[in-house]
């Protein structure tokens, strides 16, 4: 039966059809429907981990006690990962361990812009990259195969426009392998440095087999055209190539992209006048090719940066392409702002208004930089902004201590702001940290999280207490405010930057867009009594706009959260 699928749905139709039993992640975009659309199959337990390290080693353990698993994660969740993942190429697997990785070339929703094919090369595990969703769904299942006969974790790179684009993919029944059975195997799963040391042969030894099986798999194949041009290439630009040059050229299209082939390359090369390498990112073809001796059109042609089209390559290439209207220039630029009643709008409103430096993190808030509040100074990675305040503090004392705050989601709390937290109260900065609790993670479509007290499928679970933890963790200052209420907001920060110990502040209010948060009924502004003065624009609310000088508010956008009454003096907000 076939569908037409996302790709992230395929993968994870790809992970139910090759018996996967369990899954564990953290939401990244673009990465994150793949564990949502597995959760929709009873036959997978499926959770949220806290982090993308703590995914990993999940699905190690239960890969170790039999049973095929996965975790996903975006690229930047590999960084946090990368601990378990280079150890587990050392100890390899038990049941088959499957690890998708999706990267965000142009930068959609990522705070870098990163090639994980790298950390295949650097971890020595194989790694697959599928161009479109049919191949989603068949590497998943080929890559559970391929682990448990290499005896290797395999990693699935998707990228933004592979996992977000839809193609139809043939489903079939699910098949469950034979469990394996654990066996204690001390030389192969403790890897203190005895062991490691006799397991690193073993990982070179795989890799030459695993080089030696990507000459002749299923995942790389050669299309024929016209030699006058080959291109090698992979993933999303494949597509773009075939876009381009239909069956004009010759492709060497790549899907195992570590270990690559040696010889399958050098024989392609022979058949062609010309060999061009398409690939996103990172020149890791093209310098592997050089490597071999070949003589490529690549990176000295093709950016470093950004996502590939199908018009990039052709303009690079000389090929001319059908005429398409052009979008109108006319079209107003739209910048990401924060949702109208935003419970993060009024905390930042505050910040700005009392002129604190900001050191920030990741997560919907980061959008609190934006004009008109530009509050905010800093964003490196997740869990950055507590570690961050601390060093800040210490090097400027109190010079900084009274004027710097680090604003933290509660998710991204539960992610990494834990261990800043407990060096703050280690090592006793005088520092104010905001918990910004929306009881959701938001910017990645409203996932639970350790917070909220429910799991990946909505049901009733654990939930941890933001202020009970923060109090147990040493910081003996904690207070709960309601970001709605300016004025509680601005005496609270006052107080804790005035106060001469660490302090944690959580910002109280669920993520307005969540079902359950009843909204108030739109605001309406007079025009009787508006004098124009634009005090309410300050807020950068999407609903507030000004015509002919007056204030007007988008009842379609509004919903009632009364921030921007407390800022006009003369009752024209109500």
């Amino acid at each position: 039966m076939a569908e037409l699928m996302l790709g992230n749905k395929a993968l994870a139709r790809g992970l139910y059809e090759g018996g996967c039993s369990v899954v564990s992640s953290y939401p990244g975009t673009p990465s994150t429907e793949v564990t949502e659309e597995a959760a929709k199959y009873d036959e997978i337990y499926c959770e949220w981990a806290p982090n993308e390290k703590v995914a990993l080693e999940v699905a190690f353990g239960a890969s170790l006690a039999g049973k095929r698993s996965f975790c996903g994660m975006k690229h930047v969740g590999l960084n946090v990962a990368a601990d378990p993942l280079f150890t587990c190429s050392y100890t390899g697997v038990n049941a088959g361990l499957v690890i998708c990785v999706a990267d965000d070339a142009g930068m959609h929703s990522s705070q870098n812009e990163q090639d994980s094919r790298h950390y295949a090369i650097a971890s020595k595990i194989p790694m697959l990259e599928p161009s479109d969703s049919a191949e989603a769904c068949a590497f998943t299942k080929k890559a559970f195969e391929l682990s448990e006969e290499f005896d290797t974790p395999v990693i699935i790179k998707m990228c933004t426009r592979v996992a977000h684009s839809q193609s139809i993919v043939e489903k079939s029944g699910r098949v469950v392998p034979l469990e394996k059975i654990y066996q204690k195997n001390i030389a192969k799963y403790v890897m203190m440095p005895g062991n490691a040391i006799r397991r690193h042969p073993v990982v070179e030894d795989r890799m030459k087999k695993l080089a030696a099986y990507a000459e002749d798999c299923e995942f790389n194949r050669v299309e024929m055209g016209d030699t006058a041009l080959g291109i090698i290439t992979s993933s999303t630009s494949y597509q773009y190539a075939k876009e381009v040059f239909g069956e004009k050229a010759c492709i060497l299209k790549l899907g195992m992209v570590n270990p690559l082939p040696e010889k399958m390359i050098l024989d392609f090369a022979a058949k062609v006048e010309k060999l061009v390498i398409l690939e996103e990112l990172d020149p890791i073809i093209e310098n592997h090719c050089k490597a071999l001796g070949l003589k490529v059109t690549g990176k000295d042609v093709f950016p470093v940066t950004g996502e590939f089209t199908q018009s990039l390559i052709a303009h690079k290439l000389g090929v001319a392409l059908a005429q398409t209207k052009p979008l109108s220039e006319e079209l107003p630029n739209r910048p990401p702002v924060m949702c109208a009643g935003c419970p993060h709008r009024g905390l930042f409103y505050t910040l700005a208004k009392l002129k604190c430096t900001v050191l920030g993190d990741i997560g919907c808030y980061t959008l609190g930089a934006v004009a008109p509040l530009s509050a905010m100074d800093m964003t490196l990675c997740m869990g950055a902004s507590v570690s961050a305040i601390h060093g800040f503090n210490k090097a400027l004392g109190k010079e900084g201590e009274g004027s710097t705050v680090a604003v933290i989601g509660d998710s991204t709390f539960m992610h990494s702001g834990m261990t800043g937290l407990a060096n703050i109260a280690y090592n006793q900065s005088n520092s104010t940290v905001i918990i910004l609790d929306n009881s959701i993670t938001g910017m990645t479509g409203h996932q639970q999280n350790p917070t909220t007290g429910y799991n990946i499928k909505g049901d009733p679970a654990g939930k941890i207490d933001l202020k009970a933890l923060c109090l147990a963790m040493g910081i003996a200052r904690v207070t709960v405010v309601d970001p709605y209420d300016l004025t509680e907001c601005e005496r609270v920060i006052r107080k804790e930057l005035a106060a001469e110990e660490p302090s944690v502040i959580i910002s109280r209010r669920p993520c307005v867009l969540l079902k359950y948060v009843k909204n108030q009924k739109p605001l309406v502004a007079s025009q009787e009594k508006c004098v124009g003065c634009k005090a309410c624009m300050r807020l950068g609310c999407p609903a507030i706009s000004i015509r002919e000088g007056k204030a007007v508010i988008d009842s379609t956008l509004c919903v009632g959260c009364g921030v921007c009454t407390q800022l006009c003096k003369f009752g024209a907000l109500s």
